[in-house]
Protein backbone atom coordinates (compact mmCIF):
# COMPACT_ATOMS: atom_id res chain seq x y z
CA UNK A 1 0.00 0.00 0.00
CA UNK A 2 2.92 2.29 1.29
CA UNK A 3 4.65 2.03 -2.34
CA UNK A 4 1.36 1.92 -4.21
CA UNK A 5 0.74 5.49 -2.74
CA UNK A 6 4.64 6.45 -3.11
CA UNK A 7 4.28 5.77 -6.93
CA UNK A 8 0.97 7.24 -7.23
CA UNK A 9 2.54 10.57 -5.77
CA UNK A 10 6.17 10.11 -7.60
CA UNK A 11 4.93 10.03 -11.20
CA UNK A 12 2.61 13.13 -11.35
CA UNK A 13 5.23 15.38 -9.45
CA UNK A 14 7.95 14.39 -11.51
CA UNK A 15 6.42 15.55 -14.50
CA UNK A 16 5.09 18.53 -12.39
CA UNK A 17 8.01 19.54 -11.33
CA UNK A 18 9.89 18.83 -14.84
CA UNK A 19 9.89 22.50 -15.67
CA UNK A 20 11.36 23.58 -12.38
CA UNK A 21 14.00 20.97 -12.40
CA UNK A 22 15.24 21.97 -15.76
CA UNK A 23 15.55 25.41 -14.60
CA UNK A 24 17.39 24.46 -11.58
CA UNK A 25 19.88 22.38 -13.61
CA UNK A 26 20.49 25.38 -15.65
CA UNK A 27 20.93 27.66 -12.18
CA UNK A 28 23.36 25.09 -10.94
CA UNK A 29 25.20 24.60 -13.79
CA UNK A 30 25.45 28.39 -14.34
CA UNK A 31 26.48 29.40 -10.67
CA UNK A 32 29.29 26.72 -10.10
CA UNK A 33 32.13 24.41 -11.45
CA UNK A 34 31.11 20.70 -10.88
CA UNK A 35 28.62 18.47 -11.76
CA UNK A 36 24.72 19.63 -11.24
CA UNK A 37 23.49 16.84 -8.97
CA UNK A 38 25.28 15.20 -6.02
CA UNK A 39 25.50 11.62 -5.22
CA UNK A 40 25.72 11.06 -1.70
CA UNK A 41 26.03 7.66 -0.12
CA UNK A 42 23.31 7.03 2.05
CA UNK A 43 22.02 4.11 4.46
CA UNK A 44 18.54 2.70 3.20
CA UNK A 45 16.64 -0.14 4.40
CA UNK A 46 18.39 -2.90 6.12
CA UNK A 47 21.05 -0.85 6.16
CA UNK A 48 21.79 -1.09 2.64
CA UNK A 49 24.03 1.84 0.90
CA UNK A 50 21.85 3.18 -1.64
CA UNK A 51 23.43 6.32 -3.79
CA UNK A 52 20.88 9.44 -3.24
CA UNK A 53 21.17 12.16 -5.48
CA UNK A 54 20.32 16.07 -4.70
CA UNK A 55 20.91 19.45 -6.63
CA UNK A 56 24.82 19.74 -5.33
CA UNK A 57 24.44 22.86 -3.17
CA UNK A 58 27.95 22.68 -1.99
CA UNK A 59 30.80 23.25 -3.55
CA UNK A 60 33.49 21.03 -4.95
CA UNK A 61 35.36 19.09 -2.23
CA UNK A 62 32.96 19.88 0.40
CA UNK A 63 34.15 16.95 3.46
CA UNK A 64 31.38 14.04 3.15
CA UNK A 65 29.60 14.67 6.73
CA UNK A 66 26.26 15.93 7.70
CA UNK A 67 26.48 19.87 7.26
CA UNK A 68 26.16 20.91 10.86
CA UNK A 69 29.32 19.17 11.82
CA UNK A 70 31.17 21.42 9.31
CA UNK A 71 33.44 23.96 10.76
CA UNK A 72 31.77 26.64 8.66
CA UNK A 73 29.46 25.74 6.16
CA UNK A 74 28.13 28.60 4.68
CA UNK A 75 32.13 28.80 2.84
CA UNK A 76 30.77 25.61 1.63
CA UNK A 77 27.86 26.58 -0.19
CA UNK A 78 27.79 27.47 -4.02
CA UNK A 79 26.07 30.73 -5.00
CA UNK A 80 22.97 29.48 -5.04
CA UNK A 81 23.44 26.96 -2.23
CA UNK A 82 21.63 28.62 0.58
CA UNK A 83 18.64 29.31 -1.34
CA UNK A 84 18.43 25.58 -2.79
CA UNK A 85 18.81 24.46 0.91
CA UNK A 86 16.21 27.03 2.37
CA UNK A 87 13.68 26.44 -0.21
CA UNK A 88 14.44 22.38 -0.05
CA UNK A 89 14.50 22.76 -3.47
CA UNK A 90 17.95 20.42 -3.52
CA UNK A 91 16.01 17.05 -2.58
CA UNK A 92 14.19 17.55 -5.58
CA UNK A 93 15.78 15.04 -7.50
CA UNK A 94 15.46 12.54 -4.51
CA UNK A 95 12.06 11.57 -6.61
CA UNK A 96 14.14 9.42 -8.30
CA UNK A 97 14.77 7.79 -5.20
CA UNK A 98 11.46 7.33 -4.68
CA UNK A 99 10.79 5.70 -7.88
CA UNK A 100 13.28 3.56 -7.62
CA UNK A 101 12.30 2.01 -4.44
CA UNK A 102 15.05 3.22 -2.49
CA UNK A 103 13.21 5.81 -0.88
CA UNK A 104 9.84 6.54 0.15
CA UNK A 105 8.09 10.33 0.72
CA UNK A 106 7.77 9.18 4.39
CA UNK A 107 10.28 7.54 6.58
CA UNK A 108 13.28 8.25 8.68
CA UNK A 109 15.57 10.45 6.68
CA UNK A 110 18.60 8.07 5.50
CA UNK A 111 21.96 8.49 7.13
CA UNK A 112 24.69 9.12 5.63
CA UNK A 113 27.22 6.26 5.53
CA UNK A 114 29.44 7.60 8.00
CA UNK A 115 26.79 8.28 10.95
CA UNK A 116 27.46 4.94 12.47
CA UNK A 117 26.15 6.69 16.17
CA UNK A 118 22.87 6.99 14.08
CA UNK A 119 22.96 3.81 12.03
CA UNK A 120 23.68 1.87 15.55
CA UNK A 121 21.21 3.41 17.29
CA UNK A 122 18.25 3.09 14.75
CA UNK A 123 19.30 -0.72 13.75
CA UNK A 124 19.19 -1.49 17.94
CA UNK A 125 15.84 -0.37 18.00
CA UNK A 126 14.48 -2.11 14.46
CA UNK A 127 14.25 1.07 12.64
CA UNK A 128 16.48 -0.19 10.00
CA UNK A 129 13.95 -1.96 8.85
CA UNK A 130 11.88 0.92 7.50
CA UNK A 131 12.48 2.81 3.92
CA UNK A 132 13.93 6.10 4.41
CA UNK A 133 12.39 8.65 3.61
CA UNK A 134 12.38 12.55 1.61
CA UNK A 135 10.87 13.54 5.27
CA UNK A 136 10.02 11.77 8.54
CA UNK A 137 8.45 12.67 11.66
CA UNK A 138 11.88 13.69 12.72
CA UNK A 139 12.40 15.95 10.24
CA UNK A 140 9.63 17.49 11.19
CA UNK A 141 10.06 17.74 14.75
CA UNK A 142 13.38 19.47 14.74
CA UNK A 143 15.49 18.25 12.16
CA UNK A 144 19.25 18.52 12.02
CA UNK A 145 19.00 20.28 15.40
CA UNK A 146 17.88 17.15 17.28
CA UNK A 147 20.31 15.01 19.33
CA UNK A 148 20.93 11.53 17.72
CA UNK A 149 18.59 9.63 20.40
CA UNK A 150 15.64 11.62 20.36
CA UNK A 151 15.92 11.69 16.66
CA UNK A 152 16.19 7.48 16.82
CA UNK A 153 13.03 7.97 19.18
CA UNK A 154 11.05 10.15 17.19
CA UNK A 155 12.29 7.25 14.01
CA UNK A 156 10.58 4.46 16.55
CA UNK A 157 7.20 6.46 17.26
CA UNK A 158 6.91 6.79 13.71
CA UNK A 159 7.40 3.11 12.89
CA UNK A 160 4.96 2.31 15.75
CA UNK A 161 2.00 4.43 14.79
CA UNK A 162 2.61 3.97 10.92
CA UNK A 163 -0.06 4.57 8.62
CA UNK A 164 -1.18 5.95 5.37
CA UNK A 165 -3.69 8.88 7.64
CA UNK A 166 0.40 9.79 9.74
CA UNK A 167 1.97 10.01 6.07
CA UNK A 168 -0.23 12.25 4.75
CA UNK A 169 -0.56 14.17 8.08
CA UNK A 170 3.59 14.25 8.17
CA UNK A 171 3.52 15.25 4.30
CA UNK A 172 1.04 18.04 4.81
CA UNK A 173 2.99 19.29 7.79
CA UNK A 174 6.48 19.01 6.16
CA UNK A 175 4.78 21.34 3.23
CA UNK A 176 3.82 23.84 6.13
CA UNK A 177 7.39 23.91 7.14
CA UNK A 178 9.14 24.37 3.92
CA UNK A 179 6.92 26.96 3.33
CA UNK A 180 7.64 28.51 6.26
CA UNK A 181 11.42 27.35 5.98
CA UNK A 182 11.56 26.30 9.73
CA UNK A 183 14.13 24.31 10.85
CA UNK A 184 15.87 25.21 7.99
CA UNK A 185 19.59 26.77 9.24
CA UNK A 186 21.74 27.00 6.00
Amino acid sequence: MKRMFDLLLAVPAAIALSLPFCVLVLLVRLTSPGPVLYWSDRVGRYNRIFKMPKFRSMRIGTPAVATHLLQDANSYLTPIGSFLRKSSLDELPQLWSILRGDMSFVGPRPALYNQHDLIDLRTQHGVHELVPGLTGWAQINGRDELPIPEKVALDLEYMQKSSLRFDCSILWKTALKVIRRDGVSH
